[in-house]
């Protein structure tokens, strides 16, 4: 189970939703009122959580759209294998390979022993924090 269903009406910006099949975060987010003959549509701004690229979606409001379900999850790196890091999940101690974030700062600081906090969102890992 890696994704739920709102109606569009109910998000707002900071929430998550599944664009063309990707996890994506609101950043914006304006409705028109209802028009002559139909309903209130909702315009959606997202920028996808593993590209990085910005999508739209026009819809009405009472349109139901996916959610993605995103478990947040304590690990500690292993080993830094270049674009790669080797994270082992605290609770459960199963290892994996994770690719490294985009953002600079937060590349630096894993260092094998840091703890972090990572995200499975449908199916896919990634590094959000050290902690």
């Amino acid at each position: 189970m890696s994704k739920t269903y709102a109606t569009l009406g109910e998000l707002k910006p900071g929430n998550f939703i599944v664009i063309d099949g990707e996890p994506c975060r609101i950043v914006e987010m304006s409705k028109a009122k209802t028009g002559k003959h139909g309903s209130a549509k909702a315009h959606v701004v997202a920028i996808g959580l593993f590209t990085g690229n910005k999508r739209t979606l026009v819809a009405p409001v009472d349109q139901r759209v996916e959610v993605p379900i995103i478990e947040k999850r304590v690990g500690q790196v292993i080993a830094d294998m270049g674009d790669m890091v080797q994270i082992m999940d605290m609770e459960t101690f199963d290892t994996f390979e994770v690719e490294k974030p985009e953002d600079e700062k937060l590349r630096e600081k894993l260092q094998p022993g840091v703890e972090v906090e990572y995200w499975i969102v449908m199916g896919k890992r990634m590094i959000i924090r050290t902690r």
